[in-house]
């Protein structure tokens, strides 16, 4: 199972982000679970700066604005 994890202050966009990543696995038929990092020190920790951003398995693969859906199903 991938842990995928949305990071962001809970912005609409960061609502929409970890929806779409939710949808698209379920479409794939992948199970994964979400987590949502609203604290801006664990955002930091990251190295991120702009929200929403995107990490799946502790690796950064997005940040600064909602992924496509198919980028999200490169990374599922």
């Amino acid at each position: 199972m991938k842990i995928i994890k949305v990071l962001g202050s809970g912005c609409k966009k960061c609502l929409e982000t970890a929806e779409l990543v939710q949808a698209v696995a379920d479409e794939k038929g992948v199970a994964i679970k979400i987590e949502k990092v609203t604290e801006m020190a664990q955002i930091m920790a990251y190295d991120v700066m702009s929200t929403p951003a995107v990490v799946v398995d502790e690796k950064v693969v997005h940040k600064g604005s909602k992924p496509t859906r198919d980028k999200i199903a490169e990374w599922i």
